[in-house]
């Protein structure tokens, strides 16, 4: 039998994903014979973690903080720029810039809703020189044959991932999926493209196996007791008051932010890190919290609108930000304000468009965002206690840039208008608005002459579940750190990946 070569994978070890990513990197070696690996990696101090382990040899484990801080040396050259927005540009080269809220918005090395540019258009330009030089020798050296990612938030991601595209080398992309611990591969950061495959062949097929009537029950079970697919994602999980928003003044908590601040500065000062452009400074990073707590003090909850489920109206949730749910999926529909006036202006006469702010945003919005929306003569502010599930059941129509609530409102039986790219954007029942003068039209169609497809919603969702892996991915990503634990956690996750490589 002929010796069939394996693949050589590159990861994208992004943030603290990276423990996850090489966890993964080990089971593919362990379980499927693995033996070549090359990484991107975007924190030094998980950098130099990941060289101390030996579980997986990576060829090359280059860092994108030594390859940023070459641009303060790099000459400009604008005929280089051309040549890289001419062969990998979208079609110009500022959506890779525009999508990495480091350089455009100094966050998160600032708190939300500090939003000014640490650098020049210049030094930006520098800065995607020296990177696209960097992702392109590193590709040209170690001509892997895919590359696995979990995000591509930022210039250096975005960069990998559009020019492995184009030069045919195999992109799989980890996506979260909208049933709770599920989790998807992709080929694409914006849709599920082999659940798309088999959600057409199944419609067109009218397949009925265990997959569909596993459907049944996970649609059933969603509209009798829904969950989100995150739990800690809740109003009953995060700071949606001023309770939970001040519990940060408990003595327990208190002392634990006071070591955490002491434990930041002391890094800060006599660690290896100052100088890269994520280093949080110790003094921004105190000032912003007090500003935030003191916004907290204030609250917002003279601002909110009774909720009254009687009166006609259509649902709008708020979306985290600043998040590849906007700056990727939404590039121009990043002014959430400016959709919601859209919004409103597009309902019938007499309905009330309400606002909710997403839960983990409640503790960091300022209060002249929620004033400036509700100048908004038919817009209701309403409180983030009141679950999203509570509005849906209630809703005619759901709005939404690229959040679940499209999706929860299709289980729901509920027509959706977004205004983003999603994985639920091939279903017939969603309309995407891409012009503002559409809206009122799209509006009116959905009111008028919507009909829930539940056979198109069942073979989606078989689709979903047959091309997924069960895992609490998650959790193994975010807050398990045994790392045998975690490893055997994402053995689901890592079988997948083996099965897109062709590996299994």
């Amino acid at each position: 039998m002929p010796h069939t070569r394996k693949p050589k994978i590159c990861f994208f070890l992004q943030r603290s994903y990276a423990f996850t990513g090489h966890a993964l990197a080990e089971l593919l070696k362990e379980k499927y014979g693995v033996e070549e690996f090359c990484a991107y990696t975007g924190l030094r101090k998980v950098h130099d973690a990941l060289k101390r382990k030996h579980t997986v040899s990576y060829s090359t484990l280059l860092l994108d903080e030594d390859v940023h801080n070459r641009y303060t040396d790099e000459k400009l050259d604008l005929q280089y720029l051309t040549w890289l927005e001419k062969e990998y540009g979208i079609p110009n080269v500022w959506p890779y810039l525009c999508l990495d809220r480091e350089i455009m918005s100094n966050q998160a090395k600032r708190e939300y809703p500090y939003n000014t540019p640490r650098y020049t258009h210049e030094e930006m330009l520098r800065i995607l020189q020296v990177t696209a030089k960097a992702v392109i020798s590193f590709l040209d050296t170690e001509k892997p044959d895919a590359v696995i990612f979990s995000t591509v938030g930022n210039v250096p991601g975005y960069l990998l991932y559009e020019i492995a595209k184009k030069r045919g080398i195999k992109v799989l992309y980890i996506l979260t999926a909208p049933i709770r611990e599920r989790i998807v591969v992709s080929e694409t950061y914006d849709s599920f493209s082999d659940t798309n495959t088999l959600f057409k062949e199944r419609l067109a097929s009218g397949k009925k196996d265990t997959y569909y009537e596993e459907a049944k029950k996970v649609l059933e079970d969603f509209r009798n007791a829904p969950v989100p697919y995150d739990p800690r994602r809740t109003p009953e999980a995060q700071q949606v008051n001023r309770r939970k928003q001040l519990r940060f003044l408990a003595p327990k908590n208190f002392l634990r932010s006071i070591s955490w601040f002491v434990r930041l500065t002391y890094e800060y000062a006599f660690g290896t890190t100052r100088n890269d452009y994520t280093s949080v400074n110790p003094f921004h990073y105190a000032l912003d919290h007090i500003r935030r707590k003191a916004r907290n003090l204030c609250g917002a909850s003279d601002l909110y609108d009774a909720f009254i489920p009687e009166e006609p109206y259509a649902y709008f949730a708020l979306t985290y930000e600043p998040e590849i749910s906007l700056l990727l999926l939404a590039p121009f529909a990043q002014d959430q304000i400016n959709c919601i006036r859209h919004a409103a202006r597009s309902l019938p006469v007499g309905w009330k468009l309400y606002v909710k702010e997403h839960p983990e945003m409640a503790h960091f919005r300022p209060r002249s965002y929620y004033k400036e929306l509700k100048k908004i003569p038919n817009v209701k502010f309403i409180s983030p206690t009141i679950g999203g599930f509570t509005l849906l059941r209630h809703a005619q129509l759901v709005f939404t840039i690229t959040g679940s609530a499209a999706w929860e409102g299709l289980v729901f039986k509920k027509p959706a208008i977004v205004f983003g790219n999603q994985f639920y954007n091939v279903l017939s029942m969603v309309k995407k608005c891409a012009e503002p003068e559409t809206l009122p039209f799209l509006v009116k169609q959905q009111l008028e002459e919507f009909s829930h497809d539940e056979e198109e919603l069942l073979c989606y969702t078989a689709a979903l579940i047959e091309d997924s892996a069960f895992l609490p991915f998650i959790y193994l990503w975010e807050e398990e750190f045994d790392e045998e634990k975690k490893k055997r956690g994402l053995a689901p996750l890592a079988d997948l990946l083996a099965k897109k490589l062709g590996l299994a």
